[in-house]
């Protein structure tokens, strides 16, 4: 018996799963976002709470003792904690945009490119750079009184076991050298955070270990985005994840480490020297869908019906899905960026702005993707592909299949993680099999394609780097993939 814990944004799950990688049970908790004015934070001690009951809810049902635990969760923001790991002050979550002064700063100063070129990271106001910032310059005394800045899984691992770390893939954004597994002195100094470097957990690499209250062994990380390429089973060169979830993440398996090109996205260092996952993870996935669902009064049971309905292309309605208030960090990084509609008239309907959005996300996916080097399988997980209709729309713009992965892919990833840390075999092909495939309709794939040039068009023309689209470039009626208009 395995399990496995994820500690996310809004919710907190623990996992059974048997040795052939069957889920067996699972338990959730939902955590609470305090957002106001820009500001996003969390109450560790109730993300911590959620954590312990939902694991001892799940431990106290399974018939069987418990082999082995793995630990995943959220990634990016601080986590500032004392010598206990007790909080120092409530966490700042990777949502919160407060830091976006010091972000614009170094956009035009060259410190962001010049940290992008020697981490590979590209910083946004939600990763510690921007947030240790802020804090030295607005909560000194909360840096003094902290004796580790921490990432989420961090935070709940020194609580379970007294182990102080973080690993390689959390500490890539933004302080790690990709080339030697270190943090770099350059990196903080650049960021004004040299005096500050106390405050940086042990990396440990690899990943932790240690043992849980009830003497079941367990081992720290890799966080989130990286657990769950574990658990779809990316890790050969070429092969990427999609995450449809709160945000949207692209990642793509790669042995080679490339810092020229536009700031964008990161890369994220693998329990594999000489391999990371060039990550792309926009601001806003599912996040943005719910915002229309709430705006338009619609259940998110009816999307599937809504999506149906309605002809690709959506009645001419197109949304640019940047609704994120601290703006957007891949495959670029913007924090004035905003989303936008057009095309809306007294005639457009609720369906008409559920199904531009979801084509809206579709486009950021494939714009993210292509720029992560996408070029062999893609895995989808996530929330999103609950939606059937969803998932066919999303194979439709990005024009290729989509291998389905459900369940709690994460905490899936956890548990891979932990076992090859504790030299535990298992079958790693049973525990990554694809619940389904999806494959896109040729002729929608072909209108979609055109559909993708104009969304890059308008996205230029709102970052102020390209002109307005065309008329050549924009779906029309007799370009649609059923020859009609809506």
């Amino acid at each position: 018996m395995y399990v496995g814990i994820d500690v996310g944004t809004s919710m907190v799950k623990a996992a059974a799963f048997d040795a052939g990688g069957r889920a067996l049970a699972v338990e959730s908790r939902p955590v609470r976002l305090d957002i106001r004015g820009g500001h996003v934070e969390q109450d560790m001690e109730e993300l911590y709470g959620a954590v312990a009951d939902a694991l001892g809810t799940l431990t106290a049902a399974l018939p069987e003792p418990v082999e082995l635990a793995g630990l995943t969760g959220q990634g990016d923001g601080v986590w500032l904690v004392d010598a206990e790991g007790r909080p120092v002050r409530p966490a700042i979550s990777w949502m919160d945009g407060r830091a976006h002064e010091f972000v614009d700063a170094w956009l035009a100063s060259g410190v962001f490119e010049s940290v992008f070129r020697r981490s590979g990271s590209a910083m946004f106001p939600g990763c510690p750079g921007p947030v240790l910032a802020w804090l030295d310059r607005h909560e000194p005394a909360a840096l003094d009184a902290a004796t580790t800045a921490l990432y989420c899984k961090d935070m709940v691992f020194q609580r379970l076991t007294g182990v102080r770390a973080t690993d390689v893939s959390d500490a890539s954004m933004p302080f790690l050298d990709p080339r030697t597994r270190a943090y770099s002195p350059d990196v903080l100094a650049e960021l004004g955070l040299a005096h500050r470097a106390r405050l940086l957990a042990p990396v440990s690499d690899p990943v932790a270990i240690g043992e849980l209250p009830s003497g079941v062994r367990i081992a720290n990380g890799p966080y989130d985005l990286p657990a769950c390429a574990l658990g779809a089973g990316v890790t050969e060169p070429g092969d990427g994840l999609l995450i449809i979830g709160t945000c949207l993440a692209s990642l793509v398996a790669t042995d080679t480490l490339d810092l020229d090109g536009e700031p964008g996205g990161l890369h994220i260092s693998t329990d594999r020297p000489g391999h990371w996952l060039r990550a792309m993870p926009a601001m806003v996935g599912t996040a943005a869908l719910d915002w229309v669902l709430t705006t338009t009064g619609t259940d998110v049971t009816e999307v599937d019906s809504l999506l149906d309905a309605v002809e690709p292309g959506a009645g001419g309605v197109r949304v640019l899905p940047y609704f994120a208030p601290s703006g957007e960090r891949a495959p670029f990084v913007d924090p004035a960026l905003r989303a936008e509609l057009t095309g809306v008239s007294l005639e457009s309907t609720a369906a008409d702005l559920i199904r531009a959005t979801c084509e809206g996300i579709a486009y950021a996916a494939r714009h993210c993707l292509e720029a992560a080097g996408l070029t062999g399988s893609l895995a989808v997980c996530g929330g999103g592909t609950r939606s059937p209709a969803w998932m066919r729309l999303f194979a439709d713009v990005l024009g290729r299949p989509l291998r389905i992965v459900e369940g709690e892919v994460g905490a899936r990833g956890a548990v891979l993680a932990s076992a090859a840390r504790h030299g535990v075999p298992l079958d790693v092909a049973a525990w990554t099999t694809p619940t389904s495939v999806v494959d896109p309709d040729p002729e929608r794939a072909a209108f979609y394609a055109k559909g993708y040039e104009d969304h890059l068009a308008r996205l230029g023309a709102a970052r102020g780097a390209a002109p307005a689209p065309t008329a050549s470039t924009a779906p029309t009626a007799s370009n649609h993939p059923t020859g009609k208009s809506k």
